[in-house]
């Protein structure tokens, strides 16, 4: 298992936790003084009063917690937040209410989740031609036909 140092920005913060032994991305929490409610439409910068070390060679990656997503429609508004390896402020996440109704956010709440992958890093090529496939040009919908 690797570590992962976390540096608590706020007392009150509260380091990420996986919710199960075979979970993929750990939780991050609201580190707030009081709920914060997210109108329908609305996108709310929530802190999580944490800075960590991704590691060299990785990104972490916030994605959505199913459950905020499905049930009451908070997503990142970005989709997938993206945290560089040199990046050492503040985890924050910026939820938007996809949904038709107000949600509140509590202190402590979990609302997102943090992913730590590989990245590559290529040198980016102009080529005159690219290798043929079997798919070739077809875009969305052209493949199991």
């Amino acid at each position: 298992m690797s570590v992962i140092h976390v540096k608590k920005l706020n007392p009150r913060a509260i380091l990420p936790t996986y919710g199960s032994a075979e979970a993929a991305g750990a939780d991050l929490y609201a580190c707030l003084d009081a709920p914060v409610t997210v109108e329908p439409g609305e996108t709310v910068w929530i802190p999580t009063g944490i800075a960590l070390e991704v590691p060299k060679g990785c990104a972490g990656l916030v994605y959505a917690r199913s459950g905020l997503g499905t049930k009451r429609g908070l997503a990142p508004a970005n989709k997938v937040g993206v945290v560089d390896s040199d990046y050492r402020g503040e985890i924050r996440v910026v939820l938007l209410n996809h949904g038709k109704t107000p949600q509140t956010i509590e202190p402590g709440e979990r609302v997102a989740q943090f992913l730590i992958t590989p990245v590559l890093t290529p040198e980016y090529v102009e080529a005159e031609e690219l290798t043929d496939t079997g798919r070739g040009t077809g875009g969305f919908g052209s493949t199991g036909k």
